[in-house]
């Protein structure tokens, strides 16, 4: 599942920083009633966001940079957001489910790869969470820098792609190719154009937006345990 800007971006960070596990879900309500459960001495924290703004009453909002080493390590993480959340609730039934981003593509590029290869299937879907139901740029684009990633790997094929994947490799590489040497920047200067990207603007948040357009900065991947609802990293891929 990939929502760059943010919830993608900000459960990697957040496990990358020490976090013990994160719980998505789709709902504010849930959000909260989960968190009490785990009682007053949990250590549970709260994260989210509607309308890109952090929820009343909760620790964190959905920005990378508030999932700190200093707060979240050790610590298990409720969060709900507006898209991101909601469209990793809609993949629950898929055999493996992961977390993707810019941040991490080559890892989770070759975690879906191996756990293909683990389970005997050719199908990996990229579920792109988008805005309100909608396809976006920014999805889009972060979902074409992992299939580019996907692509170097020795036995990488892109003929097997089908229209959408294609779509959003060329528009990853025509990125690339007019990054000039400096594919952060190039990145950013994309997202800055896509609807995710001119709602954070209009609310202020632009370092969340370059820090989401690092590339393969972080080399973990989150994976749901399709029993507890959680998620974590788990190791090495299986071979």
């Amino acid at each position: 599942m990939i929502d760059v800007l943010r919830a993608s971006t900000t459960i990697i960070a957040a496990l990358a920083h020490g976090a013990a596990r994160v719980r998505p879900v789709p709902t504010v309500d849930l959000a909260r009633a989960l968190a009490a459960c785990g009682g007053p001495g949990s250590g549970m924290l709260l994260g989210g966001e509607r309308g890109g703004l952090r929820i009343d009453g909760f620790d964190l909002g959905n920005s990378p940079l508030d999932y700190t080493p200093a707060r979240v390590g050790g610590r298990s993480i409720v969060i709900t957001t507006t898209n991101g959340t909601a469209a990793l609730h809609a993949c629950t039934a898929a055999a493996e489910v992961l977390i993707g981003a810019i941040v991490n593509r080559s890892a989770v590029a070759a975690r879906a790869r191996s756990l293909a290869l683990y389970r005997s299937t050719p199908d990996i879907h990229l579920v792109c969470a988008g805005t309100d139901g909608a396809v976006t740029e920014e999805d889009l684009l972060a979902a074409g820098a992992i299939l580019d990633a996907a692509a170097q790997h020795p036995d990488g094929r892109t003929d097997i792609l089908d229209a959408s994947a294609r779509a959003a490799l060329e528009n990853f590489r025509e990125t690339s190719a007019a990054s000039v040497g400096d594919l952060p920047r190039g990145i950013a200067a994309a997202l800055t154009l896509s609807r995710g990207g001119s709602n954070l603007i209009a609310l202020g948040m632009e370092a969340d937006l370059r820090a989401a357009s690092e590339i393969d900065t972080l080399a973990i991947v989150p994976r749901l345990n399709g029993s507890t609802g959680w998620l974590s990293t788990d190791g090495p891929n299986p071979a």
